[in-house]
């Protein structure tokens, strides 16, 4: 065997490793849509909390109070292009909102995509502010999670309609809250004090996030709880990204002064919190240059998980008012919304979205599959189309290499008498060889680097398909509507010839019974392997004979968006690797090759 074969050999048997490895710990996700907060309802729902900080000095620490469910309490409509839903005067709680451009499923009629959710409800998922009392200030002077607001000016929250509300705590202090949104995810909200007293008043601006569950992954709606996915809290703090899965949020040490379980975060300049799902993410974000300390927070006797943004005290001197500002981000986490947020001064907001290891090439390859996208229309294309681009850019890579697997077949008879007249003598046949490569400068290795830059690619484009919702639900034509999800068609009912329906995507059968798409990736990577004849021994020959059909198989529960890619640079190697070869005088024989692998299938006649 000679050492191109070896050196194919093993970047191929790399590959498949890699991948079945990947396979393996990192199983495709299962197809089916979870709606981000719906799920059974709690046992006691009465019992839920959210954390209202209390002051320390001159930075508020935290405490506990109890927000209960709504009863019959009024409500502020939102209404956007893009969001519906409604504000509870009790506490001036944002826990209503649906995303009109997003479903559940890609069934026709499927229900609007819901976001936030009240106490009280399956799974409470909600936003609230207020104020912590500080020196001079009692906790009934201040609005809680449940005071009842009313309404000063505004009827429905929109986009240029901005709504306020009004709290009088009957001891001299005016609260007012007006909140207004954006045309996409972004809520501000401004809070104000006015001190009508004789006396100082000090108290401190805060924010929370509060999630409702049973303090278990699975019990959290809409969480995939995949190892690559991040899902949990998600921060920066004076450009350093945080992440906290929810499983590690239970396992958060007592803080002394937060007493709770809970991590801090100190933030200087710049800095927000809050929680990341698969697509769907919310963030207390305060204004850029803001000092505050940021909180993750879980609580265990109530089973909840809590983000918190606490600025520090403010002193209202009598007859003064102050305010301050921050933003709630509540939406989907679209590349583009949050790049424009980003460019507004939001520190690092891009990352929120989860890149991964492979975070150098997933963003670039991210970007150009938006911009090929926002030409095509279409993903599908534009997933060929970015094929095409990257097998441009490893051209001249992909050049050398296969310029040196001709050379070495030219090389192939002085190789066969090297080993004749070498026999048993390894040694003196190796040096043979290498002097032979080095005077017709031929590099046997050169054939397995394009095959093993493909590894790390195709993770990159892994995690892009998965991960950015981009592909969410994206269609390609035909029966092939979300390429983040399997191929919906089944070799069982004939791809949708005969009238019943495939197997159920994710299920064993599926696995089975595979799609269209994968049957073209085995197809075509047995092909390209017909541009060299079979190698002589039979344990190389057996490796080469199953590798397309195990692939088939293994990857054909994978997002169909990985798939096209995948046959796309199947078809695209072999068209470069045929004309390269044929111009360095060498044609293969990819017929000849075909015939000769079923003729090896025949049993010998009897004689």
């Amino acid at each position: 065997m000679d050492d191109q074969n070896k050196n194919l050999i093993l970047a191929t048997a790399l590959s498949f490793v890699v991948i079945l490895v990947w396979f393996v710990l990192f199983p495709p996700p299962e197809p089916t849509e979870t709606p981000p907060v719906e799920q059974a309802a709690l046992t006691t729902p009465e019992s839920q909390v959210a954390t209202a900080p209390s002051v320390a000095e001159t930075q508020a620490g935290t405490g506990q109070v109890v927000a209960e469910p709504e009863s019959d309490a009024p409500r502020v409509q939102i209404e956007t292009p893009r969001l519906t839903g409604s504000i509870s005067l009790q506490g001036g709680r944002i826990d209503d909102l649906s995303l009109k451009d997003y479903r559940e499923t890609i069934e026709p009629g499927a229900d609007i995509v819901k976001m936030l959710s009240p106490v009280g409800s399956p799974s409470a998922y909600y936003a609230l502010y207020g104020w912590a009392p500080g020196t001079g200030v009692s906790l009934e002077d201040v609005p809680g999670a449940n005071t009842l607001w009313s309404v000063e000016k505004g009827e429905t929250l929109g986009v240029g309609s901005p709504v306020t509300l009004r709290w009088d705590n009957g001891s001299g202090l005016i609260f007012r809250r007006t909140i207004s949104v954006d045309e996409n995810y972004m809520f501000d909200v401004e809070q104000s004090v006015e001190n009508t007293s004789s006396a100082a008043a000090s108290l401190a601006p805060y924010g929370v996030l509060a999630r409702h569950g049973t303090g278990e992954d699975a019990d959290l709606p809409g969480l995939k709880n995949f190892f690559i996915l991040h899902e949990g809290v998600v921060g920066m703090a004076d450009g350093t990204l945080e992440e906290i899965d929810y499983s590690k949020m239970r396992d958060f040490e007592i803080d002394a002064n937060e007493g709770a379980q809970a991590e801090v975060f100190q933030v200087t300049e710049n800095g927000w919190i809050g929680f990341t799902d698969h697509y769907w993410m919310t963030t207390l974000i305060p204004e850029p240059g803001s000092k505050f300390k940021s909180v993750a927070k879980f609580d265990n006797r109530r089973k909840i998980y809590q983000t918190e943004t606490v600025l520090p005290t403010l002193t209202v001197a009598p007859g003064a008012t102050e305010t301050t500002s921050t933003r709630l981000f509540a939406g989907a986490k679209e590349w583009g919304t949050i790049r424009e947020y980003q460019k507004e001064g939001i520190q690092g907001y891009l990352d929120s979205i989860d890149w991964g290891w492979f975070f150098f090439l997933t963003k670039p390859i991210f970007w150009l599959l938006h911009e090929i996208n926002k030409l095509t229309g279409n993903m599908g294309w534009s997933i060929i189309g970015l094929t095409l681009i990257l097998k441009a850019i490893l051209f001249p890579l992909a050049y050398k290499s296969y310029v040196s697997m001709a050379k070495m077949k030219e090389l192939q008879p002085q190789m066969e008498a090297l080993k004749e007249a070498a026999g048993d003598d390894r040694q003196k046949m190796q040096q043979g060889m290498m002097e032979l490569y080095k005077k017709e400068k031929v590099n046997p290795a050169a054939g397995c680097l394009p095959i093993l830059l493909q590894i790390p690619i195709f993770f990159s484009l892994y995690k892009v398909i998965f991960v950015t919702i981009e592909l969410r639900h994206a269609a390609w034509f035909g029966p092939f509507q979300d390429l983040s999800a399997p191929d919906p068609t089944s070799i069982m009912n004939l791809f949708g010839l005969l009238p019943f329906d495939g197997p159920v995507p994710g299920s064993l059968l599926a696995l089975i019974f595979i799609g269209i798409l994968p049957l073209l990736l085995g197809i075509s990577m047995w092909i390209q392997q017909k541009l060299n004849p079979a190698p002589t021994d039979p344990t190389q020959q057996m490796i080469f004979a199953w590798m397309p059909w195990v692939f088939m198989f293994m990857l054909g529960g994978f997002a169909s968006g990985l798939v096209v890619y995948w046959i796309s640079n199947n078809v695209i190697t072999f068209t470069q690797q045929y004309l390269i070869m044929r111009s360095q005088g060498y044609t293969p024989d990819v017929f000849g090759n075909i015939k000769s692998s079923f003729k090896r299938g025949r049993k010998p006649d009897a004689k």
